[in-house]
């Protein structure tokens, strides 16, 4: 999970990089086509290249891929075209918050303990502190912009395919599930250029997305086919560090120290979701 994180922090990086002469259209169609080539080498390596699927499964595969490629990746990259890659990624990695409410709410097994509903405190808590950028901002209730809406939008639908894959995907090899997931979005999104602008210059940055992101995809599947969706989730936490040390370095991007503060709550919430305690009992009624 760590170094899916790595890798993730990395993609929006690479993503900036290819807009200085492409748009986030191109970037996502040649980013979808990779990831599934990515996915077709690790399936042969690991399942024979049995791509063999069921009814169920299928139907589970095309939410997923809607929710989490077609619209979720179109609101980040299109917000990445507006707000800085920390910001963005500190956003979309606040997505513990919806996951564990989530998991309560469909993963009946997965209930909550005062340390869980502690950390989604601290973590919203997080979010607006690094929405608002700066003490001025927050003081002045200017929480976030478009962009940071847009980003938000896509965590929120990020979260519900994790929730997908926990309760139908599960037992699916991670390399058959990124295959079919990048393959119906990519089919969209060249069915979109094909009628509008039709295929450009490809850059060596989306070929690098590409693979990028078909490594960190798989290495999260197989993350979550192992551990409870929070705990992966928690772990993805550490992708904004990644991220803020790779804009600087790369892009010259700063975090704020209103940022820093929400940084440091993040990793606050992500000790208080390991805590272990007997979970508080659901009453329904």
């Amino acid at each position: 999970m760590l170094l899916a994180s790595l890798l993730w922090a990395l993609e929006p990086v690479l993503a900036k990089l290819s807009y200085q002469n492409s748009d986030f259209e191109h970037t996502l169609v040649v980013r979808a086509i990779l990831v599934t080539l990515t996915a077709l080498v690790y399936v042969v390596m690991t399942n024979r290249g049995n791509l063999r699927i069921d009814k169920r499964q299928l139907s589970a595969l095309v939410y997923v891929a809607f929710a989490a490629n077609v619209f979720g990746d179109i609101a980040y990259f299109l917000a990445l075209t507006r707000i800085p890659v920390v910001t963005a990624v500190l956003i979309g990695n606040l997505q513990p918050i919806f996951i564990v409410m989530m998991g309560f709410l469909v993963l009946r097994e997965e209930r909550l303990s005062k340390f869980d509903y502690l950390a989604i405190v601290v973590m919203v808590t997080a979010g607006v502190l690094i929405a608002t950028r700066s003490l001025e901002n927050l003081m002045a209730f200017r929480l976030g912009t478009y962009g940071d809406l847009v980003v938000l939008s896509a965590t929120v639908a990020w979260s519900t395919t994790t929730i997908a894959f926990r309760k139908y995907l599960r037992e699916m090899n991670a390399g058959v599930v990124t295959f079919y997931r990048f393959l119906f979005a990519s089919l969209v999104f060249a069915a979109y250029l094909m009628a509008s602008s039709g295929f450009g210059a490809v850059n060596v940055y989306q070929i690098m997305i590409g693979i990028v992101v078909g490594i960190g995809t798989i290495l999260y599947f197989e993350g979550l086919k192992r551990n409870k969706a929070a705990q992966v989730s928690s772990l993805e936490l550490s992708t904004p560090l990644f991220a803020a040390v790779l804009g600087f370095l790369v892009l010259g991007e700063l975090v704020t120290q209103l940022q820093i503060v929400g940084m440091s709550l993040l990793v606050i919430g992500v000790f208080l979701l390991s805590r272990r305690e007997e979970p508080i009992p659901y009453r329904c009624c």
